[in-house]
């Protein structure tokens, strides 16, 4: 059986990651799922960026079960196995420590939606997932980190597909899509609303949200049934 196709995705959709400045040293990871063979390609744990290669991404099921590979995969693996079971639709899990967004999360804070650039890609604050208990923490932790995201976004009433990214109380953000590259822009995305917000509330930290009438009008113009940005 040959994994190569998603290996190689997910070396480049990885290798992206210190390119666009959102992670540092062996910190993030991303995998790439092949629904059809039943199993994700994942940065192997604590490899540097710069010694990864196609080979060394690792084969997991959606158990979060080695498949094929010699080295460990990522410490997060089991985060992205319940996603990906619980997830039909996503094809790709990008998961930093970025600068912004992980101090929004260390915040326990949701990100308002402060302007225009952040209403282009969701009408919703960036929500931010709730503390873990200890009892969760304690037991099997990236498993219920992954349970942690699909609850925050069932509690807010938000779809997967609608919202790509959130944040996980005290840890960092994580943003998926139905392909790695737009996993990874997600990401990107995320870190420059997180800074821009960020930002707004030093100049002024009663900034009032953007009103309903713009959010509506910035997303649809993108996302919605007569939008019109960009080239057809």
């Amino acid at each position: 059986m040959s994994y190569h196709h998603i290996q190689e995705l997910a070396y480049e959709a990885n290798m992206q990651l210190p390119k666009l400045g959102l992670v540092l040293f062996t910190f993030g990871n991303v995998s790439v799922v092949d629904r059809s063979l039943g199993v994700f390609a994942i940065k192997p744990s604590g490899v540097p960026y710069e010694e990864l290669t196609p080979a060394k991404m690792v084969i997991v099921d959606l158990d979060g079960k080695t498949v094929e590979g010699a080295l460990r995969p990522s410490s997060d693996t089991l985060t992205h196995a319940v996603l990906y079971k619980h997830w039909p639709n996503i094809g790709s899990i990008v998961h930093t420590h970025s600068t912004y967004a992980t101090a929004w999360a260390q915040t326990q804070r949701d990100i308002p939606v402060y302007g225009t650039t952040h209403a282009d890609h969701t009408t919703a604050g960036i929500p931010c997932a709730a503390p873990m208990s200890d009892e969760m923490i304690k037991g099997n932790y990236e498993y219920e980190t992954g349970m942690q995201i699909i609850n925050c976004l069932k509690e807010n009433e938000l779809d997967y597909e609608e919202v790509e990214m959130m944040l996980v109380s005290n840890h960092a953000p994580f943003t998926w899509g139905k392909t790695p590259a737009k996993a990874v822009y997600n990401s990107a995305v995320l870190e420059s609303i997180a800074q821009m917000a960020y930002l707004t509330e030093q100049i002024n930290p009663s900034s009032p949200g953007l009103k309903d009438a713009l959010i509506k009008k910035h997303f649809e113009r993108k996302h919605g049934p007569d939008s019109y940005y960009g080239q057809s």
